[in-house]
């Protein structure tokens, strides 16, 4: 009786499928929109490449050389980890050491977001 009743309204499989048909042509219509990346690296900023300055007390910790903003965030990270700066239980925070206090402000922890705010004020454009 089940069967007679479901060839009557068409079968629900039948209009599931069809539903589900159109989402799969929506879904290949908007790749086709976009289409393929070229597989090319983006360009770097060249703002980000400017060699800066950093003044005696960033200095301490990644060098006196003008080096691009990159390459200070490199250093600083690599210092960080190195000397075990960063906080156990709460990773976002940068415990700061004799070095690092004098870049910090004085404050004896930052997050990391506040870092780079912080630093920012210890380079000068060469």
């Amino acid at each position: 009786m089940a069967t007679k009743k479901a060839a009557k309204r068409g079968g629900a499989k039948r209009g599931g499928a069809k539903r589900g048909g159109a989402k799969k042509a929506r879904g290949s219509a908007r790749k086709a929109k976009r289409g393929k990346r070229t597989g090319a690296k983006r360009a770097p900023n060249p703002a980000f490449m400017k060699p800066m300055q950093p003044d005696a007390a960033l200095g301490a910790v990644v060098g006196n050389n003008p080096m691009p903003r990159t390459e200070i965030t490199k250093k600083l990270w690599q210092y960080i980890k190195r000397n075990g700066a960063q906080d156990q239980k709460e990773r976002r925070m940068i415990n700061a050491d004799d070095k690092l206090r004098p870049v910090f402000g004085g404050k004896n922890k930052v997050s990391m977001f506040e870092m780079t705010k912080l630093v920012n004020k210890h380079l000068k454009p060469t």
